[in-house]
C-alpha cells in the first residue's frame, strides 16, 4: 500500500505543472450543492497528511519518499478542492471535451466493449473514429480465451472478426490517422486484443484497471503524450 501511495504521489507531482482542469480567475460563488463524497475524501486526505506532523517530530524533516507522499496528498487535496469550487462557480472548467475532440482526430480507437465506446464518446471522441471489436482479431485468440468452445460456434465468430477488421481498415483508409489506439482494461481479453492489434496495425494501447473510473483529465493527458 505504501509503494502504491508513493507511485500515485510521484505521478501527481510530475503532472502538477500541467494542470488542465480549470481556467484562470476566481468568481463570486453561486448557490449549489456540496459534494459530500468529495468533501469527505478531502478530510480523509488531510488526516492522512496530518500524520506526518506527528511522525516527523521534533524537527518535522521528511525523507524524499515521505516528502513525495506528503506533497502528493496536498496536490490531491488541491485538486478535490478545485472540484468543489467549480461546483459553486468560483472556478470555471475548460472545455475539455473540445480539446479531446481536437486531439483525438489524429487517431482511430479500437476497444473491446460498447460501454468503453460510450466513455470515449462522452469525453469528446468522434464516434465515427471508434471501432468496437467484441471479439479478438484472430480466431486463434478466441481459442485461447475459450479453449472449450466447439468448432461449430467459431464459424459466426470468424465472420464477426472479418467485419471488425474490415471496419477498422476502412476507417484507417478514410481518416488516415497518425495511430490506432487500443483502449482496454487489464484483463486477458483486452491484453490479447491489444497485442494482436499491435502486430496487425502497429497500434499502441491505453491500458487502465478500470475505464469506468477513468477521468477525462487522465484521458486528455494520455492523448497529449501519444
Amino acid at each position: 500500500m505504501e509503494q502504491l501511495r508513493l507511485k500515485q504521489a510521484q505521478t501527481l507531482i510530475k503532472e502538477a505543472g500541467k494542470s488542465i482542469k480549470t481556467s484562470e480567475g476566481l468568481k463570486e460563488p453561486k448557490e449549489g450543492k456540496i459534494d459530500s463524497k468529495t468533501y469527505g475524501e478531502i478530510i480523509n486526505l488531510l488526516l492522512e497528511t496530518e500524520e506526518f506532523i506527528y511522525t516527523s517530530r521534533p524537527d518535522h524533516n521528511l525523507s524524499l519518499e515521505e516528502a513525495q507522499i506528503f506533497c502528493g496528498n496536498l496536490l490531491e487535496i488541491r485538486d478535490k478542492i478545485d472540484t468543489l469550487l467549480i461546483d459553486f462557480g468560483v472556478m470555471e472548467t475548460e472545455n475539455l471535451e473540445e480539446e479531446v475532440g481536437k486531439l483525438s482526430s489524429d487517431f482511430i480507437f479500437l476497444t473491446p466493449k460498447a460501454n468503453f465506446k460510450k466513455s470515449l464518446t462522452r469525453w469528446g471522441v468522434n464516434p465515427q473514429r471508434i471501432v468496437v471489436a467484441g471479439v479478438p482479431l484472430q480466431i486463434e485468440d478466441m481459442r485461447i480465451l475459450n479453449p472449450k468452445l466447439p468448432e461449430k460456434a467459431l464459424e459466426p465468430i470468424k465472420v464477426k472478426i472479418e467485419h471488425v477488421k474490415s471496419d477498422l481498415e476502412r476507417k484507417i483508409q478514410s481518416f488516415n490517422p497518425k495511430k490506432v489506439l487500443v483502449v482496454i482494461e487489464k484483463d486477458k481479453a483486452g491484453i490479447i486484443l491489444a497485442e494482436r492489434a499491435e502486430k496487425l496495425f502497429n497500434s499502441s494501447k491505453i491500458e487502465k484497471e478500470s475505464i469506468k473510473d477513468m477521468e477525462i483529465q487522465d484521458f486528455l493527458m494520455i492523448l497529449k503524450k501519444c
